[in-house]
Order: C-alpha cells, then structure tokens, then sequence
C-alpha cells in the first residue's frame, strides 16, 4: 500500500493549497503593515454626510435621531445602541483604521473612518 503523499495527484494538492497558504500569508502580512489609523469617523444618512468626529476626542453621539449611539473611545469608534431589529451593526464591533465603516441598513446609516483631523488642510490652491 502506497502513502498517502507517493499519489503525485495528492502530492500537487498539497502544493497548491501551501502556495494557497503562502499567498494569504503575505496579503495579511502586507495590509497589516500598510493599513492606517483613521483621524476621524465620517456620518452619512441615506448617503449625505451629517457629522464628523475626531477619534481623537472620546465621546458619545446619538446618531439619526437618536435611534443609533456612537461611541468615540481611545481612538476607536463603534455604535453601543440601535434600535433595528437584528443589531448588526452594534455587533460589528470596533473600527480604527482608514476604510474601515460600520453600516445599519435598517437606518440607512454608515460610519466611516477617514484620514486626518476633521478641519485638516492637505493642500491649499491658490
């Protein structure tokens, strides 16, 4: 009885799933080091803009009417309330990094890390 690693047909499974592994080895390495801490969370309803937050500053915001609570702590955001029916929303957790959002659907709302202090100025043209 052969081995289980002697199949050649085995043997190329195995070195596709490690070049598999490798592969997703070196992404997460790659965004890991790349990624950026966020200076403040964007608040959008139903895709308008309705406030910004430094996450440098801790606090807690009602959101949409108060139907959704932001709270800003140690350079993280996340919501700690909602009032919609399956919370997925709370349950997304902390978010830090430039890119990174948390979406209630139900409340057509969305918090979104950006880059830089909320009055930073990049460039002036002129």
């Amino acid at each position: 009885m052969k081995g289980f690693f002697a199949d050649k047909k085995h043997r190329a499974d195995l070195i596709v799933i490690g070049a598999m592994l490798l592969l997703a080895l070196v992404l997460w390495l790659v965004i890991g080091a790349t990624r950026k801490e966020g200076g403040q969370v964007v608040v959008s309803v139903n895709g308008v803009e309705t406030e910004r937050h430094p996450l440098s500053v801790d606090g807690t915001y009602p959101l949409n009417g108060g139907s959704n609570i932001l709270v800003i702590s140690g350079g993280e955001a996340w919501l700690s309330e909602a009032n919609c029916p399956d919370l997925l929303c709370v349950r997304q957790g902390k978010i830090r990094y430039t890119g990174q959002s948390i979406i209630c659907l139900p409340n057509r709302l969305t918090v979104t890390v950006e880059g830089g202090e909320p009055n930073d100025v990049d460039f002036v043209v002129g």
